[in-house]
Order: structure tokens, then C-alpha cells, then sequence
């Protein structure tokens, strides 16, 4: 299995796979290249120069709180775990859909207003994850409220991915290798380009992989934008999906993009 790097060796693998050194990402982040190079020589980053450095990398600030290891801070977060049940359904929904639609159906969720947090942001699925790609990559999906389950049947017909709940639970707990294969369908979900996942995660791709079919990158999007979501508010939009599909059978089609 891969060697999980610390954050300090996924950061100066990831800029090593961008070909920039210290003082790019420092300016873009406004910190000093003093503080990039303490990060990097395994100095903990505090809250603050995370959220810069999320900026400067193009990255969620979510996802960058997650691979250091930290606790994604509630504004960071989605807005109700209760919103979990829809989210699969509108993206697996929305994946099916012609490009209009699913350009129609992301200006409807963005449309929507913002509702005021009720709560703290608690996945509703959090078992424990090992400290590893495999880990982060699981908890990622939890901070786009995605179940196991969930996560299992969104892979299916996004991507090529076709593997069970329990296995996803296996990935994250570290007991079932994260392959190159795997490496690249998580990063079309997760909207992340895969050379720029697999640097992250030092897994090593043996090619670079094509780029994502039209269909699977909106389907990315949309699983981002239903995050500031309310529980009504992605019922909603789930039931929106499913109606734009019309009389499309109820079954969904595996492995949809490229069809």
C-alpha cells in the first residue's frame, strides 16, 4: 500500500508536480515564503494560513483542512447533514441529464437562497478513518455530504468505479489499497485534476488519464453546490432532477459518462 506523506511532504509534492517553487504560492497566499518553507520543514499550519494557502493552490479550503488533518471549521463545512439522503440521487440524477439541463439545474441550485446554519456540522456517517489518502480522500466525500452508501452508488455512475459501500469504508479505514484507477474516479467526483490528486496522495499514475467527460465534471459541481444546501432546500432540488430526467427509466445507467 502507498505511504500516506504528512502535509508538509504533500505540499512540496504537490508544488513539485506544478513546477513552482516557495515564493509563487507565498505571494498568491499573502504569507511570506518563510512561512511556506516552515510548513514545508513540518511546522503545523495554523487556520488562518491554511485558508490562504487553500486560495493560493486553487483547492477548498475544506479539503485542504482535511489533508493537514484538522477539523474543518463550521463556515467551511455543509450547511445540514440532514441534506445527505438527496444528495446522491440529484447528482446521479444529474448526471443523466443532456448539458442544458444540467447547466439549468447548477443555476437553480445557485440560485437558492442562503439559510442560516442551525447547528454544527456533524457528517452523519463519521467512523473512524486512518491517517492516510485513503482516510482523507473518505472525509472528503463526508464534507460534501456523501454516506457510504451514498458515495458507492455516486462512483458507479459517474465513473468507472464500481465497488461496494463496504469497500469505500475499507478504503478509508486503510485496510484496501488506493490504486491509481481509484485515485483518478475520486478526483472526478471530488473536482480535482488527477495528476493534482495522485501528487497529493503519492500514489503514482502510470499514464496520465484523459480528461473527464462533460457529464461527470458537472456532476462534480453540482455534488459542490448542494453542500450550502438546507435538508428542504436539496429535497427540492432533488426532486427537480428527477423530473427533468422525464420519462427516463427509474434505473440508473452504470459508469454513465461516455455513454
Amino acid at each position: 500500500m502507498t505511504e500516506y506523506p504528512n502535509f508538509s511532504a504533500m505540499l512540496a509534492r504537490l508544488l513539485d508536480h506544478r513546477g513552482v517553487g516557495v515564493p509563487e504560492p507565498a505571494d498568491h497566499a499573502g504569507v511570506t515564503a518563510a512561512e511556506i518553507r516552515g510548513v514545508l520543514a513540518g511546522e503545523t499550519p495554523g487556520e488562518g494560513l491554511l485558508r490562504r494557502l487553500a486560495t493560493a493552490l486553487g483547492l477548498h479550503a475544506a479539503d485542504l483542512f482535511i489533508l493537514a488533518g484538522r477539523e474543518v471549521p463550521d463556515d467551511l463545512a455543509p450547511l445540514d447533514a440532514a441534506a445527505t439522503p438527496w444528495t446522491a440521487y440529484t447528482v446521479m440524477d444529474a448526471v443523466h441529464l443532456p448539458a442544458a439541463g444540467r447547466s439549468e439545474l447548477l443555476r437553480f441550485i445557485r440560485a437558492l437562497p442562503q439559510e442560516k446554519r442551525r447547528s454544527p456540522f456533524v457528517p452523519k456517517e463519521s467512523e473512524p478513518v486512518a491517517d492516510g489518502p485513503g482516510g482523507s480522500l473518505v472525509r472528503m466525500f463526508w464534507y460534501r455530504n456523501l454516506s457510504r452508501s451514498g458515495l458507492a452508488h455516486a462512483m458507479a455512475v459517474v465513473t468507472p468505479s464500481y465497488l461496494s459501500a463496504a469497500t469505500y469504508t475499507m478504503i478509508g479505514e486503510g485496510y484496501a489499497e488506493l490504486t491509481p484507477r481509484l485515485v483518478t474516479d475520486f478526483a472526478t467526483l471530488l473536482g480535482i485534476e488527477a495528476r493534482e490528486l495522485a501528487a497529493v496522495t503519492g500514489v503514482l499514475l502510470p499514464k496520465p488519464p484523459g480528461p473527464p467527460a462533460p457529464e461527470a465534471v458537472d456532476a462534480a459541481a453540482v455534488l459542490w453546490e448542494l453542500r450550502r444546501l438546507s435538508a428542504p432546500q436539496a429535497e427540492q432540488v432533488a426532486e427537480l432532477a428527477k423530473s427533468m430526467r422525464g420519462d427516463s427509466p427509474v434505473e440508473y445507467r452504470i459508469n454513465a459518462p461516455g455513454w
